[in-house]
């Protein structure tokens, strides 16, 4: 497990104090895992952890939309921003609701047979605006913006050693393992006071009232505060930059780059550059971009910055890819 890790070291489970221990209790429960790799990549940074832990509960595990639709939207979210890590996760989380083919479908790049199915695939895919979904989907798919980000850059690809996760039979076996707790059905709201001392931005309207709005308000603010680690020209640029993406896949190589961090201090560039690769590339952070800005800083402080990197891409992503779609289940 160890070797999942690129440049944090977790808080483990046994040695967990305060929030982080409240976070991985409740986490144990309600997915019955001890250690999930994104959130102890996390926990050097515990108010991150806890607003990450709460919009994913709220939105992928708790209420009353379908388990099978979230693990569907989960896992087109994760083809598209090329998260290995969490294709591989969710596609067995899907085997475990019970729907083997419709699993390695998806994980094969088909279609799947079920029309609602394939326009949540379709949908999730994409970058665009639809009035047919309601609060926990979107809420899914905007988790996954920011959750695919976080483990594309601190992560390695690998959910089990020799990248056993290949394999249609583990998938399927595991799936198997995880069904129980994957069709156990959660009250909503449950991981809300983990963060009710947090800073929240306003709910969005598509969330208003909603477990999963007040989760993803929650995480806005905390993951985004992880911008005043950089300097005012440094923070400006990867905002603006964020803000006119389109959602695409940037151009491969760095030249991409230049052009945001033309303006910024030679000082302050290391930092908007990693900022920037894991708002719009997680998948291209290297050594040593992550070298570049860390210095003496923390694990606490890395995880802070990529939230913040994290974040601003997901709230492009919500402009983006919400109308005023209002349907389904509003828990």
């Amino acid at each position: 497990m160890a070797g999942q890790f690129r440049y944090v070291t977790p808080v483990e489970p046994q040695a967990a104090t305060g929030r982080v221990a409240q976070v991985y209790t409740q986490l144990a429960d309600d997915f019955r895992m001890a250690r999930m790799p994104v959130f102890l990549t996390l926990s050097p940074a515990a108010e991150v952890l806890a607003v990450t832990w709460a919009m994913l509960r709220e939105s992928l595990l708790a209420g009353g939309e379908s388990r099978t639709a979230r693990e569907v939207v989960a896992l087109g979210v994760s083809m598209a921003n090329r998260c290995p890590f969490c294709v591989a996760a969710h596609t067995t989380l899907l085997h475990a609701t019970g729907d083997h083919r419709l699993a390695e479908t998806i994980a094969a790049g088909g279609t799947p047979d079920d029309p609602r199915h394939a326009e949540l695939l379709a949908w999730a895919g994409s970058r665009r605006p639809t009035p047919e979904i309601g609060p926990q989907l979107i809420g899914t798919a905007l988790t996954f913006h920011f959750v695919n980000r976080i483990a594309s850059a601190l992560l390695t690809e690998n959910l089990l050693p020799g990248n056993l996760q290949k394999s249609r039979l583990v998938r399927s076996v595991g799936g198997r393992a995880m069904a129980r707790a994957v069709r156990t059905r959660l009250p909503s709201g449950a991981s809300l006071p983990l963060v009710a001392d947090l800073p929240a931005l306003p709910e969005p309207a598509w969330g208003a009232g909603t477990s999963v709005g007040a989760a993803y308000a929650a995480l806005g603010a905390v993951a985004g505060s992880g911008g005043e680690l950089l300097g005012e020209s440094a923070r400006a640029a990867v905002s603006d930059t964020v803000a006119a993406w389109d959602g695409e896949h940037p151009p491969m190589g760095g030249a991409w780059l230049d052009g945001p961090l033309a303006d910024v201090p030679a000082g302050e560039r290391p930092g908007a550059r990693l900022a920037l690769l894991v708002a719009l590339a997680p998948y291209r952070v290297t050594d040593a971009d992550v070298a570049a800005w860390r210095g003496s800083r923390t694990d606490e402080e890395l995880v802070r910055l990529c939230a913040f990197g994290a974040a601003s891409a997901m709230a492009r992503m919500e402009t983006l890819i919400t109308a005023s779609a209002l349907t389904g289940d509003r828990s």
